[in-house]
């Protein structure tokens, strides 16, 4: 269940909702620029997200007066332009080069470790999705107001049938220290830059393991579904989003394969909602867009690369589907 947060300096709240107990979280920090100018912050940045419109590749970016570094395809994907998060490591100052042609170039710098505390309430027990214990949202500091826009709900929750479950990497650093602080990034990154209204993916998990909460999909204790068993749309496979469930692991999976912690989560994870579902891990299918109808070939449990033009979820994980389906399937 999502409790909504308050902004405090204190780790005690006696208004705490029963069956929560007060947490305190840092509050994400932003500084945004425009264009292509050198721009500094008055914090130490944790990420940079960037996002133009034209050719999705060519972009860079630098720190202070270190080199420049080319930004990669990411996870991300947007219509008609490009998209990058990358750690900062606490610089004060970056540059972006954007591809030629390129326009509208917008960046936000980050710092979701040093900000002032907010205090989240936060279940008092495990949280669990059919024995599959996991973060929920406000466990990892999930500012709810980030979802809203001219107090609005920016992306309205909208519900479809399950069909299939695709693998992503955050394409973040890997032996992350603080991976909630990573989560809290990537949800600034999503439901702001991104203008996504909430973070894209519907479950996280690190290197040891954990399990978090992605996408809000309402207050039932069933993170991703409705009540009736329907799955929320995320923003992870442009086009192809509704009925469509996005687990991502946290790092870059690119030259280094998971960690055995992480692959024994995602194994169980596909396989708890597999088998609620009635979905066969190891099935080919063709999936059918709810929204619009388009179709495509797929595997039940995929990769994002398998949906569109992208180097997620990395080479080494993408070498292990085939033994994640096979585990997955196994009763």
């Amino acid at each position: 269940m999502v409790f909504a947060a308050t902004d405090s300096d204190s780790t005690t709240d006696t208004t705490a909702p029963s069956g929560t107990k007060p947490e305190t979280f840092p509050a994400t920090r932003t500084a945004a620029a425009t264009g292509t100018e050198p721009a500094t912050t008055a914090f130490a940045a944790s990420y940079v997200g960037v996002r133009w419109s034209g050719d999705g590749t060519g972009a860079g970016i630098r720190f202070a007066d270190g080199d420049w570094q080319r930004t990669g395809t990411g996870c991300a994907t947007v219509d008609g332009g490009g998209t990058a998060f990358v750690a900062a490591d606490e610089a004060t100052a970056y540059e972006v080069k954007a591809p030629a042609g390129a326009t509208d170039v917008r960046s936000l710098a980050i710092d979701c470790t040093r900000g002032p505390d907010r205090t989240f309430h936060v279940p008092s027990e495990a949280t669990r999705v059919r024995g599959v214990r996991y973060l929920s949202r406000p466990a990892w500091g999930a500012d709810e107001s980030k979802r809203y826009k001219d107090g609005k709900v920016n992306t309205p929750e909208a519900y479809y049938p399950l069909q299939s479950i695709t693998v992503h990497h955050t394409d973040t650093p890997n032996a992350d220290p603080d991976p909630a602080a990573t989560v809290r990034g990537i949800y600034e990154y999503h439901a702001v830059t991104l203008d996504w209204g909430d973070i894209g993916y519907h479950f996280l998990i690190d290197e040891a393991g954990v399990v978090y909460e992605g996408r809000y999909s309402g207050e039932d204790p069933i993170p991703a579904f409705d009540p009736d068993g329907n799955l929320v749309t995320a923003f992870h496979t442009a086009g192809f989003n509704s009925g469509n469930l996005g687990i991502a692991l946290i790092g870059n999976l690119v030259t280094q394969a998971p960690t055995d912690a992480a692959k024994s989560s995602l194994i169980r994870l596909i396989k708890v909602i597999a088998r609620f579902k009635g979905l066969d891990p190891q099935a080919k299918i063709t999936y059918t867009n709810p929204v619009n109808g388009v179709k495509k070939d797929n595997e039940t449990v995929s990769g994002h690369r398998d949906w569109l033009q992208t180097d997620c979820p990395g080479q080494t994980m993408y070498d292990l589907l085939d033994e994640v389906r096979t585990a997955a399937a196994t009763r």
